[in-house]
């Protein structure tokens, strides 16, 4: 456990440091290259005033992370570190977060092209996920990571669904991708939520005695809270979707890792109401015109109630915590 308070220190330390000083240099060259959101006309009317912020800010903690994650890895694997499966499956992870982030990145880079808030379009951006999502399925598979064998939350009890386990695994995880990035919508909100997440994964991380887990998680807790420095109400700059499909894909990748992957149903619930609020507002109008929120995704529903930003993120943070403490109960 020595190795693990060592690394999960020095990892979100530096992780932490080196975000909120790349995040402070990036700021000035995005707003030189013109890189500002562009809001959409449906969104709340006062959201117009943070048009021209910087966007794409997520690249600050994508490089970061990513690089410490890889380091640790490599440290791991030369000082011979026994589990190596455990490893492969922390570098696998650290690839489907890297990936989606690349995504995310060409969204991000499409969207300042053409000046407007529409980048690849939902079927192009959903089939790059799930080749993502695919080719860590392939490389977990092949190290012997997953074994088509689903086990329920706080029970003994384990359902063997073979070929169908991948997919729903696959749904999983570019669901989870996408309700992460649709999380993404007020200043502060995502980033905050992820600090909550990616703290729960550490301690799951030493429950399970899962290093490599603690290492991304470490990473993932550093990076927000050094991008929620520059992001926090009223924000000067926007993770973009380079930020949130990258977060998107490292708490995808990192439920597997815990064993119970689909736990995240649980601990990530605001994720997922984020999620089901736009299919519901969206499906309802199509069948009655008549919408069940004030807007979707859920988040702006209580902002269009009078809900300020900064309350929204506090008690969405809230409710992510006391889920993540009952799904604690199920390791």
């Amino acid at each position: 456990m020595k190795d693990f308070t060592l690394y999960f220190g020095a990892t979100a330390f530096l992780s932490f440091l080196l975000t909120a000083v790349f995040t402070r240099r990036l700021i000035p060259v995005l707003k030189s290259k013109k890189m500002g959101q562009k809001i959409l006309e449906i969104g709340p009317r006062w959201h117009k005033s943070k048009e021209g912020t910087p966007t794409m800010g997520g690249l600050s903690f994508y490089c970061v992370v990513t690089v410490l994650s890889a380091a640790a890895f490599a440290v791991l694997a030369l000082t011979g570190f026994e589990d190596k499966k455990l490893l492969l499956s922390g570098v696998l992870t650290l690839f489907l977060a890297a990936s989606n982030g690349a995504v995310g990145m060409i969204d991000d880079r499409q969207k300042l092209r053409k000046k407007e808030n529409e980048g690849l379009t939902a079927p192009q951006k959903y089939v790059l996920q799930l080749i993502c999502a695919s080719l860590y399925l392939a490389g977990m598979k092949a190290a012997g990571l997953i074994d088509g064998i689903l086990r329920i939350p706080f029970t003994e009890l384990t359902l063997d669904l073979g070929f169908f386990y991948f997919f729903l695994a696959l749904i999983l995880i570019t669901g989870i991708v996408n309700s992460v990035n649709l999380t993404d919508g007020i200043d502060g909100l995502l980033s905050m939520i992820s600090l909550v997440v990616a703290a729960f994964l550490i301690v799951v991380g030493y429950r399970i005695e899962n290093l490599p887990l603690v290492i991304l998680a470490s990473g993932a807790l550093g990076g927000a809270l050094g991008f929620l420095v520059y992001n926090y109400h009223p924000a000067r700059v926007f993770m973009g979707d380079t930020g949130s499909l990258f977060f998107g894909g490292l708490f995808a990748g990192a439920a597997f890792m815990t064993g119970q992957p689909f736990l995240i149903l649980l601990y990530g619930i605001v994720f997922i109401c984020e999620s089901f609020s736009v299919i519901l507002q969206v499906g309802c109008y199509k069948l009655t015109k008549k919408r069940i929120f004030r807007m979707s995704p859920i988040h702006h529903h209580f902002e269009m109630g009078g809900w300020g930003e900064l309350k929204i993120g506090y008690v969405f943070s809230f409710v992510t915590l006391l889920a993540c403490i009952l799904s604690y109960f199920a390791f």
